[in-house]
């Protein structure tokens, strides 16, 4: 298989399209993008990930880490390695010391256990012909109308209200909101305080 490398360009959401995230996957060497529309929970799961944040109780993604460990299981690397109908195919490449497997899973599934295993992920150069764009989403471009799309720190995100209103507020408070989001679970209202406080930084 011709591999090519894929790094985690952020995670972008829409205020006109309610519930809808993009995934966006970049080719290491090279500018063109991989978007994949993911579900909000999944969208959650990496953006913690992204931002180091560390919930309360362990998410299903961080299960997944902690029983793989004990049992002394790695996973070596996210292949994307087939692209039918708008869907994107994954699988985990695993290693548990004896033997390697490979095992099915979504696209956004095995992008949140790349990150927490901190192994790479690789697609074909048929997918990135086939899907790949280019874009420069730290620049908001190619968004559609009324969308703000901005990069601060690693997940860019919509400019709104609330995020606005984070910039009014001094360290402390800050730092509060972000203690209170993330007891709460409320992880994508605690990233966006996470950006706010790394501007400052």
């Amino acid at each position: 298989m011709n591999k090519i490398k894929l790094n985690v360009l952020g995670i972008s959401y829409s205020q006109t399209q309610s519930g809808a995230y993009a995934l966006v996957l970049s080719e290491e060497n090279g500018k063109r993008r991989i978007p994949i529309i993911i579900g909000g929970f999944e969208a959650q799961a990496i953006a913690i990930q992204l931002e180091g944040l560390t919930p309360p109780r362990p998410l299903t993604h961080d299960l997944f880490l902690n029983f793989s460990k004990s049992f002394g299981i790695e996973l070596l690397a996210v292949q994307i390695y087939k692209l039918e109908e708008g869907v994107f195919f994954s699988k985990l490449h695993c290693d548990n010391g004896k033997k390697e497997i490979f095992i099915d899973a979504r696209t956004s599934d095995s992008i949140a256990l790349a990150l927490r295993f901190n192994c790479p992920i690789y697609t074909t150069n048929e997918i990135i012909e086939k899907a790949g764009i280019v874009l420069d989403i730290e620049e908001g471009e190619g968004q559609e109308e009324g969308e703000k799309v901005t990069k601060v720190g690693k997940t860019p995100y919509v400019e709104d209200s609330e995020t606005e209103a984070l910039k009014h507020l001094n360290m402390d408070e800050l730092n509060i909101l972000l203690k209170e989001a993330v007891l709460k679970e409320d992880y994508e209202k605690a990233s966006r305080i996470s950006d706010e406080i790394k501007k400052r930084s």
